[in-house]
Order: structure tokens, then sequence, then C-alpha cells
């Protein structure tokens, strides 16, 4: 049996999600770890049993000497790009790299195509679609049980972080489907910066999408979207409702409701299905991303091992970062933006940085 060696960048919190999940598979090994804090990449080191020669300040250094297989990235999206380059220099396999790609279009678009020159398989860890919550209401969108599929909608926080997990599962609903154009706007109306990992978000927004199969996209950010749920897919027949009467702590509102609730022609009333993994397990929904996070690995694994592609596959997350820059550009533009994407910047720090939009815009 083939060992494959890996090497996490990033020993923060998702760091040792990503090492957890490898420490289970026994076709990895985890060989190294680096972080510019050094006290994470200690305590990382102590979960897995590593030894201190095998802990590194600098990734360069890291991968020049361990030479692993598999990387994982684990750090803040504006260190991405550089840190995929570097992976793929050294003559790694595989990437397994945490969301959201990158801060700006031209920096996603780099690390994806250095993987493609490079031959490097690339996953982007947008996990949910190991989750049976989402694997059940892709099957009934697509199985007839609420008709043709019409519409998919999502409410969260911000397009930016969470935003990048809904757009990859409105792809996913569509079976990943090329989007047509996109039409959106933005607001920020706080006077203090609201970032997450260190990337600027908006406060509210809207994109609608249209896919080239017909099927449209809502994406409402915010707080108090008025959702009532996560996602909502609408069809000819019928809808599916995700995480009823769910929100995001910010909003100060408690979970009331099932996590995944179907309404059809056939029914007399909402179904809420009974979830489970493939291998039988019960979904457990409270802190399933573990689980997830293992499927993801075992995946990334099998793909060096056969050669097909990763279900977490780095042009699904491309697919799902042009979305949220579309919307950006749409926004700046006024105006629907078709696809592909034609910028190199992100629109939203561009506005935000030239006073267009913020605390410095000027009023009317």
């Amino acid at each position: 049996m083939q060992v494959y060696k890996v090497a996490i960048i990033g020993s923060g919190g998702r760091g040792k999600c990503h090492a957890r999940a490898y420490a289970v598979n026994p076709e990895a090994k985890i060989v190294a770890c680096a972080d510019i804090k050094k006290e994470n990449a200690e305590a990382l080191a102590a979960e897995q049993g590593l030894p201190k020669s095998q802990i590194y300040l600098d990734h360069k250094e890291m991968l020049r000497k361990e030479k692993p297989d598999i990387v994982s990235v684990c750090t803040w999206p504006e260190s991405h790009a550089q840190m995929v380059v570097d992976s793929v220099e050294t003559g790694v396999k595989a990437i397994f790299l945490e969301k959201p790609l990158a801060p700006t279009w031209a920096e996603s678009k780099k690390l994806y195509q250095a993987c493609v020159d490079g031959g490097v398989v690339l996953a982007v860890c947008h996990q949910r679609r190991f989750a049976p919550l989402f694997v059940k209401a892709r099957e009934l969108a697509n199985n007839g049980t609420i008709g043709q599929l019409h519409r998919v909608e999502g409410f969260c926080p911000n397009l930016f972080d969470w935003g990048t997990h809904w757009f990859d599962m409105f792809n996913f609903y569509n079976n990943d489907q090329p989007a047509e154009w996109v039409i959106g706007q933005i607001s920020y109306e706080w006077e203090k910066p609201y970032t997450f990992f260190g990337v600027p978000v908006e406060t509210n927004g809207l994109s609608y999408i249209k896919w080239k199969n017909g099927v449209c996209g809502l994406m409402v950010t915010g707080r108090n979207t008025g959702g009532r749920c996560a996602n909502r897919l609408i069809g000819s027949k019928g809808m599916i409702e995700l995480d009823v009467f769910w929100n995001h702590q910010i909003w100060g509102e408690k979970k009331e409701g099932p996590i995944l609730r179907v309404l059809s022609e056939d029914s007399k009333g909402w179904l809420t299905p009974e979830l489970r993994y493939s291998s039988g397990e019960l979904y457990p929904y409270k802190n399933s991303e573990q689980m997830e996070d293992v499927l993801a690995v075992k995946d990334l694994i099998e793909c060096l091992k056969t050669g097909r592609e990763p279900v977490l596959a780095g042009w699904k997350a491309l697919q799902a970062t042009e979305l949220i820059f579309a919307t950006y550009e749409s926004s700046r533009r006024r105006a629907r933006v078709y696809l592909p994407l034609d910028i190199e910047d992100s629109p939203y720090i561009s506005m935000l940085e030239s006073g267009v939009i913020g605390p410095k815009a000027k009023g009317p």
C-alpha cells in the first residue's frame, strides 16, 4: 500500500482539522507542518505526534526539505496564490486548499492555472458536497420530486466567506452547469471595517444568477435577510428548504425548524427525509464538518491512485468564485455582467479603497 506524505501549511483551526482527517487515513502520513506563529505549529505537531524537527516557520523550507506528496494550504486567502504556486514548483502531487480561493479574481485564476500547468491535482474545501443534507437536496432536486428545478436561493452573512459555500451549493444542485450572467448590488454601511480572514466583505448584498440551462439563483446577504432558511430550491412541482429558520448567530435568532424539508404535489404537507452517509451512519448535523473533511481527504487520495477528478475539483471552486467577483463587478458597473468574467481585481475592494462605497463614500 502506498502511503502519501502530507504537509500542512497553516496550523491553526482549519489546519488541525485537515490534519485530523489525514490522521485517520492509513494511506496518508503527516510529515511536517508550518505556520508563521510557532505556537500554532507546535500545537498541531503535539496533537499529531510530530517531532520538533518537523515544525517549520517557513513553508518554502518545509516544502524543500520534506518533499511532500500532498499539501494542505490552510492559511488566510491573501497568501493562497503564492503558497499554491510554491507547492506546485516543488513537485507536489496534490493540494487541498481552504476556501475562499483568493482576495482577487486574478489571484484565484493564477493559483488554479498553476495547478493545471503543473499537473497537480487541486481540491478546494467546499466540503458540504459530502454532507448528506446537501447530497439529499441535490438528489431530490434532480429526481423529479419537485418537478423541474427553476430557482435556487441562499441566505448568509456575506458573499465572500460564507457565500463561496452557497454559490458552490448552487452549482452543485444544478449539476455544475456554467452560468451565463450575474446581476447584483452590494452595500457597506458600517463605520468600522468588516472583514473575514483579512478580506473586506459587504454588510448587505444581492446576487441574481442565470445559468445556461435556464435555472436561476438568488443570494441575499447581511443581517435579517428574511430567508428563514439557509437554502431553498424551487421546482415546477414543489420546493426544498435546508436549515429551516436557520440564522447566523449575529442575527440573535435560534434555529427552530428541521434541517431539511420537502413539499411536493404528491405529498400532503412538508416531509422530512432521513439523512445518512453512504456508509449508513446517521447524519449528526452538528459537528459533522470533521466527517466531511475525512471524506474529502479519502476522495483526494483515491484520485491520486486512480487519476479521476476530485469531487472538490478546483474548477468547481473557480466557478463559485467567479460568481462572487461577478456580483461585485455588476455592482461597480451597475449593469448585468456576462461570463466569463473579464476583470483582474476585486471590484468590492477597489470600490472601498476609492471611496465609491463604504464609510468614505460621498452622498448623492
